[in-house]
């Protein structure tokens, strides 16, 4: 009889307030394990599970829509994904931060061009795609076109991406959707290709 392999723990990314602190003041630093109280059963928003990120870029980007830290500190960090919310972020059972380290510098373009490639991994309404890659390619970054893309988009979340309301929201839509269709975005090829706009 085979033996079951254990995972093994991966580098992940945790992001606290400015103080090295999560919801209900859990204390993080250098060499800080924590483990979850909960059941394995629970849902990952719960005490079932540790957040954690699969990349720094997701972690800073995605930061308004689950933490919303306002001076957060990012930690490089150890553990075994147990649960996944598609691509937006994972759970552990068990994680250790290691060591602090530099947030990804993201620029107000490149938030929105994130929010915009994730927009266009669902959103196929003729006018949307076309302001889409007009505003990506730098040719027209209107308000007056953003409008009109807004106006025109079928899908309410795309309409938000297209206003440039938050890329987090966006991406977080697109996400769902794509992983409700059963094709996952790679959300870190997406920031990957945000980062190259200017």
């Amino acid at each position: 009889m085979a033996i079951p392999k254990t995972p093994k723990p991966q580098t992940l990314y945790k992001l606290t307030d400015t103080n090295g602190q999560t919801r209900g003041g859990t204390q993080w630093g250098e060499n800080v394990t924590h483990t979850a109280t909960g059941g394995e059963s629970q849902n990952l928003c719960s005490n079932g599970w540790i957040h954690a990120y699969e990349h720094p870029d997701l972690a800073v980007l995605l930061n308004p829509i689950h933490c919303d830290f306002q001076s957060p500190q990012l930690w490089e960090s150890r553990g075994v994904v147990g649960k996944r919310d598609g691509r937006l972020k994972c759970g552990c059972r068990k994680l250790t931060t290691v060591k602090e380290i530099p947030l990804p510098e993201w620029n107000t373009t490149q938030r929105v061009a994130f929010g915009i490639l994730c927009a266009l991994e669902v959103e196929k309404d003729l006018l949307f795609v076309s302001w889409a890659n007009k505003w990506l390619s730098g040719e027209d970054r209107s308000i007056e076109a953003a409008a009109r893309a807004a106006r025109a988009a079928r899908a309410a979340r795309a309409a938000r991406a297209a206003r440039a309301a938050r890329a987090a929201e966006a991406a977080e839509a697109a996400a769902r959707a794509a992983w409700a269709a059963g094709k996952p975005i790679d959300l870190i090829a997406i920031a990957a290709k945000a980062k190259e706009i200017i």
